[in-house]
C-alpha cells in the first residue's frame, strides 16, 4: 500500500500491519463482546491514555488496550529514532478519536437507535478506522518530521475524509447485500431507507454507489491539486482507496483470485 516496490518501506508496512490488526480486533470487541459499561470505561482510558485504569475489565479488554498502547508507543518511537520527531500526541489523539466513534454507533444500538443518514455517515466515516491508519501512515513516512510539519495531517483532513468516506459506503453496500451479518453498528442504507423510504433497496444502493463515484472525483481532484503531502503519502491513500473494492467485494465479485494475485506479487 505504501510505495510497495521500494524495499526500504518493509518496516513501515509492518507497523501499518499491526495498527490495522488492531482497529479490527477494537471493532469486533465494540460491535459483539464488551458491555455498554465496558466500552465506555475503556474509551475514557484511551482518551487519557493511561493503561492502569483498565485493570478491573476483562482481561479480553485490558489486553487489547495495552496492545493498542504499546504498539502505539513503539511506533512514536521508531520514527523519534529514525525522523527526530516524537508523534505520540498525534498518534493517541487519532486513536481517541476512533474510540469515541465507536462508543457512539455501540450506544445507538445498545438503545435501537437508527440515526439519521447525515449523521450516521459523519460519524461512520471516523469508524471506518482510515485516519489512523493514515495518520500513523503519515508520520512512518518521515512527513511529520517537526511540530509545524506534525500539524499538517490535522489541518489537511480532504484526503483523509474522502478515502474514510470510500471505505465507509463502501463497507455498508457489502453489509446490506450480506444476509450473514449481524449489522451490529449499523449501515448508511438502512438509514437512507427508513430516513427516505426509497422504494427499494436497489435504489438506495446505486444511490449509495454514485456517493462512491462522487467521492472518487473529489479524491482524485485533493491529490492532483496542489498540497502540502509527500508522493509516498498520496500514492498510500490512494492505494487504499483501490483497494476496498477488494476487501469488500470479493464475496460477490469472484475477486478471490485477484486478491491472490496482489498478495504474491507483494510477496
Amino acid at each position: 500500500m505504501v510505495s510497495l516496490a521500494n524495499p526500504t518501506m518493509s518496516q513501515q508496512r509492518i507497523e501499518l500491519t499491526k495498527t490495522v490488526s488492531l482497529i479490527y480486533i477494537i471493532d469486533d470487541i465494540f460491535d459483539i463482546y464488551g458491555t455498554l459499561e465496558e466500552l465506555t470505561l475503556l474509551t475514557e482510558a484511551v482518551n487519557m491514555w493511561d493503561i492502569t485504569t483498565v485493570e478491573q475489565l476483562p482481561y479480553y479488554v485490558k489486553s487489547s488496550f495495552k496492545a493498542v498502547f504499546d504498539t502505539t508507543n513503539e511506533i512514536a518511537r521508531r520514527v523519534y529514532e529514525k525522523h527526530g520527531f516524537n508523534p505520540i500526541q498525534s498518534l493517541r489523539k487519532s486513536w481517541a478519536t476512533l474510540f469515541d466513534a465507536f462508543l457512539v454507533e455501540a450506544k445507538w444500538f445498545a438503545a435501537g437507535h437508527i440515526p439519521k443518514s447525515e449523521e450516521y455517515l459523519k460519524n461512520g466515516i471516523v469508524s471506518s478506522g482510515v485516519e489512523v491508519f493514515l495518520v500513523h501512515m503519515f508520520f512512518l513516512l518521515g512527513d511529520g518530521s517537526n511540530k509545524e510539519n506534525a500539524n499538517m495531517i490535522d489541518n489537511n483532513q480532504d484526503i483523509v475524509l474522502s478515502v474514510s468516506k470510500i471505505l465507509r459506503l463502501s463497507d455498508d453496500l457489502e453489509v446490506e447485500q450480506d444476509e450473514n451479518q449481524d449489522d451490529h453498528d449499523g449501515s448508511f442504507v438502512k438509514c437512507l431507507l427508513m430516513e427516505h423510504e426509497y422504494s427499494s433497496l436497489n435504489i438506495a444502493r446505486e444511490y449509495v454507489k454514485k456517493m462512491i463515484s462522487d467521492t472518487w472525483k473529489c479524491l482524485n481532484e485533493e491529490c492532483l491539486s496542489p498540497n502540502p503531502f509527500s508522493e509516498n503519502f498520496l500514492k498510500g491513500s490512494i492505494n487504499l482507496a483501490r483497494l476496498v473494492p477488494s476487501m469488500y467485494g470479493y464475496k460477490h465479485n469472484n475477486s478471490f483470485d485477484l486478491i491472490e494475485e496482489c498478495i504474491r506479487s507483494i510477496l
